[in-house]
This record gives structure tokens, C-alpha cells and sequence, in this order.
């Protein structure tokens, strides 16, 4: 049930996004506007992709460290730089989007 919700308010946000982003009159405005439009779409999907996976890697982590303190700096330090790494991917497709929308 909650996979269906963020998918189809994923689609709602994307669907939202393309009056706003829609380009003023010319010959390929048409185009452009479906770039952007997909282009938001995808990075509507990698930041979801990437929230899910950021609060998975949280959750287990806190489990790991709850089932043995010991380890839990260790367990910490992996997990920020889990973390880290999944974040880039996020900012990875944001700049590109922002690219595609550039040109």
C-alpha cells in the first residue's frame, strides 16, 4: 500500500510540475517541455529512491546498534558515509536535470 501512495504521488507532483515548467510559444516548445517535464520525473524518482534507502540504512543501523553498543561507533561511521554516497547520487541527478532543462 505505501509503494502504491508514493508512486502515485509521484506522478502527481510530476504531472503538477509541467504547467510550471512549460515553455512561452516557438517552434520546439513542445519538446523542451517534455524534457523538463521528464527530467523532474526522474528526479522525483531518485530523491524518493534515495529517502527510502537513506531511512532503510538509518533503520537497520539503529537496530545494528541497539543489538550491540559496542560497535556502535563503528556501525555510525559506516553509516554516515552510506548515507554520504547515497545523497551524491541525489545531487547527481538534480545537476543533471538541470542540465537537460538548460538545453
Amino acid at each position: 500500500m505505501t509503494k502504491k501512495i508514493v508512486f502515485v504521488s509521484l506522478v502527481l507532483f510530476a504531472l503538477a510540475a509541467m504547467p510550471a515548467l512549460a515553455a512561452e510559444g516557438g517552434g520546439d516548445a513542445g519538446a523542451h517541455t517534455y524534457k523538463i517535464a521528464f527530467a523532474a520525473l526522474g528526479l522525483g524518482i531518485a530523491a524518493a529512491g534515495g529517502a527510502l534507502a537513506q531511512g532503510r540504512a538509518a533503520g537497520e543501523a539503529l537496530g545494528g546498534m541497539a543489538r550491540n553498543p559496542g560497535a556502535a561507533g563503528r556501525i555510525q561511521t559506516a553509516m554516515l558515509i552510506a548515507l554520504a554516497f547515497m545523497e551524491s547520487l541525489v545531487i547527481f541527478v538534480f545537476a543533471m536535470t538541470y542540465l537537460l532543462s538548460q538545453g
